[in-house]
């Protein structure tokens, strides 16, 4: 667990350190922060909080930003008793109530991140120095939640990270005021790695295309040992840059390469680009090694799904969430989103949506908007509600830990929302791993910053 600048008082361990790296759970006591108002950054002085919503609204993961900001404002209209109320009724903690955070109503500023790092650190910076913003909150690109997570820490705001699946995020860039809900790249290739021998052989030969940036970089590392582990070989990994567009040049030499499965490491529209020039390459047409060749995609959104379209027939993937459970925090907040948009939530949202109500939780528990108080309210924090289960928020690192979807492109949708379905709900102890693991090592958590 980090250690804050303050005294840490009223924790409770209830036991030692419990497998894969898991702490048993601590009773956190809020008594300890109730009345600190003071002594940190933007502590707010009126009768609102203000929240800062950092998306990319324009470059190659602008739809996933767009839904990601949708989401943003559902959860402010829930916590100040607007609409239904979305989860508040499902999350298993109970401390919202839909009056707001700690008495204040809460407002929030939107910010561009571009998709590039420069733009999305200035834009955090303003509303940070300029809106007065308490808590950052946004990405879409694990390069511009690094970028915006190392600002936070700087400036001494809490920084509740969005779409970022580079396990740099909470691996060797980790923060003490960062926070991740998403999962992360070693766990898609956890969760699919058997999947993929089940459906397709031990015996494959996989060529990689790779987003050139830390979530491609990690998320290729990540399912290369996972496919390498139950006997695949690799044949080569081509990085692609991220402002590309027409991937044809990346596509044609898989076509004498040997490779009889093609991993693209893309996301967004990236994703969508190279799939479909792949699928006009005829790759998904060839038997290679006596073998039909395949297409896997490592990470998967519904809104790649929708704008692939026929392409992602049959091809493999995982998901953090999907629409489509059937528990009460899912449905909950399936039907608050398609009340107020007319269409169901990508996994993106719903994780944005889940970060801002674990944050709003954690000041009503911890009785304070100071940062180092909401660390330790986060910190190996047990909860369930919000639509992935049980989920368990890991003090040292600050990663979520929760089941895993592995998805399969629909061959007979029944809409452009219903493209991808649920092959296996990989539990979470498939998935865990020590926090010395080697492709989380380096960095250190440090200290909370209050920024005062």
């Amino acid at each position: 667990m980090s250690k804050s600048n303050f005294t840490r008082r009223g924790l409770l361990k209830t036991g030692a350190v419990a497998g894969a790296g898991l702490a048993v759970p601590t009773v956190f006591d809020g008594s300890v922060w109730a009345g600190s108002h003071s002594g940190y950054r933007n502590a707010p002085q009126g009768d609102t909080v203000t929240f800062g919503f950092n998306v990319p609204q324009s470059g190659p993961y602008a739809d996933e930003g767009a839904d990601e900001l949708r989401a943003y404002k559902l959860a402010v209209e829930h916590l100040n008793g607007e609409g239904d109320g979305g989860c508040l009724s499902t999350f298993s903690s109970q401390a919202l109530n839909g009056a707001g955070v700690l008495g204040k109503k809460v407002a929030y500023v939107t910010g561009d991140t571009q998709t590039k790092s420069d733009a999305a650190r200035a834009s955090a910076k303003s509303m940070i120095e300029k809106d007065g913003a308490i808590m950052i909150t946004g990405g879409s690109s694990s390069g511009v939640a690094i970028a915006v997570q190392g600002l936070c820490q700087e400036a001494g705001v809490v920084f509740m990270a969005g779409l970022t699946h580079s396990n740099d995020t909470t691996g060797k860039d980790k923060k003490a005021n960062g926070f991740r809900h998403f999962f992360n790249g070693y766990m898609s290739g956890a969760a699919l790695a058997p999947v993929l021998k089940g459906a397709y052989g031990s015996d494959r030969r996989a060529y990689h295309l790779t987003a050139d940036y830390t979530w491609g970089w990690t998320q290729q590392e990540s399912i290369q040992a996972a496919t390498e582990a139950v006997g695949w070989q690799t044949v080569n990994n081509v990085l692609t840059p991220l402002a590309t567009t027409d991937f044809s040049s990346y596509i044609a030499p898989v076509l004498n390469s040997g490779a009889d499965v093609l991993v693209l490491n893309h996301y967004g529209g990236n994703m969508v680009n190279s799939l479909t020039n792949a699928v006009q390459f005829g790759l998904r047409d060839k038997m290679v090694n006596g073998k039909q060749f395949e297409i896997v995609v490592p990470l998967y959104s519904e809104l790649m799904a929708k704008g692939a379209g026929a392409n992602i027939e049959g091809v493999y993937g995982s998901t953090n969430w999907s629409w489509t459970l059937q528990d009460a925090g899912t449905k909950a907040f399936v039907k608050s989103f398609g009340t107020k948009y007319g269409f169901p939530p990508s996994n993106a949202a719903q994780t944005v949506y889940a970060q801002t109500l674990l944050y709003a939780d954690a000041a009503e528990r911890a009785g304070t908007f100071n940062p180092c108080g909401i660390a330790e309210a986060l910190e190996d924090f047990n909860f369930d509600g919000l639509g992935n289960g049980p989920t368990f928020y890991r003090g040292s690192d600050h990663q979520c830990f929760k089941d895993v979807l592995v998805m399969q492109g629909k061959t007979d949708p029944a809409n452009e929302y219903d493209a991808l379905e649920i092959v296996e709900v990989t539990p979470r102890a498939q998935v865990e791993y020590a926090v010395d693991h080697p492709m989380f090592a380096g960095g250190d958590l440090g200290s909370c910053n209050p920024g005062a």
